[in-house]
Parts: C-alpha cells; structure tokens; sequence
C-alpha cells in the first residue's frame, strides 16, 4: 500500500475547514442574522417560510461532515479520506438542491461546488486512486 503524500493531507485540511467555517457563518447568518439580507420570495414554493431551517440543516449537515471528517484525519483514522469524500459530496449535493429549491444563482454557489468537487478528489487520491501513465499497458 502506498503512503499518501503530505499534500494531500493539508490540501484535504485546508478545504475541510474552508468549508467548515463557511457552513458555521452561513448557519449563524441564516438563523441568527435573520438570513443574511437574502430575499423571502427565494423560499416561495419550498417547505420552509423563513431561513432559519436551512441554516441549522447547513450547520449540522454540511459543517457536520466537515467536522467529522477533520477529527478522523486529526486522529488518523483509516476512515478519514472516505470521511472527506462523503463531506465533499454532501457540499456538492447542498448546493444543488439549493439552487434547485431557489432557482436563483450566485458566484458563491460555483465557489462551494468547486470546493467539495477538490475535496472529493482528494479524498480519491488519499484512498490510492493515483493517475498513471494512460497509455502504457496493464
């Protein structure tokens, strides 16, 4: 089994708490700053009538991952890097289905999806998954 390189490891640290202190200042900005400003008619045709839903369900859930993630990396558990995928794709499904329920779309939005698609990328990478030559014959 091969080591993963030390990169991988800070880079996957770096995008963790990225996001993580992202999803920690988009829930306390949902639920106690009365959503940020955003406009109510984002939410007409959703289950929710105000932001405040949202944002615990994007500290628990998004920030949640994250912080999983981190602590099995911290601790170096085996499980980190499948930690780190699953944080990444819950990043990447969170934006979709906003953009889906809010049809509306912001730069931010593209920033959070790139963000998890590296961190699941990584997490690849630290599981073995290194690129090889692709023309050369197995």
């Amino acid at each position: 089994m091969t080591r993963t390189p030390r990169w991988v490891g800070v880079c996957l640290q770096i995008v963790a708490w990225f996001s993580l202190v992202s999803a920690l200042a988009g829930m306390v900005g949902l639920t106690v700053g009365g959503g940020m400003g955003l406009p109510g008619e984002w939410l007409e045709g959703s289950v929710f009538d105000s932001y405040f839903w949202p944002g615990v369900i994007l500290g628990v859930v998004v920030g949640g991952g994250q912080v999983l993630a981190l602590a099995a990396q911290y601790r170096r558990l085996a499980l980190a890097p499948g930690l780190h995928a699953a944080a990444g794709l819950v990043m990447m499904i969170w934006i979709f289905v906003e953009i889906a329920v809010m049809l509306v779309w912001s730069p931010l939005h593209g920033i959070y999806f790139v963000a998890g698609l590296v961190q699941v990328v990584l997490a690849v990478l630290a599981l073995g998954a290194w690129p090889r030559p692709f023309l050369t014959r197995a």
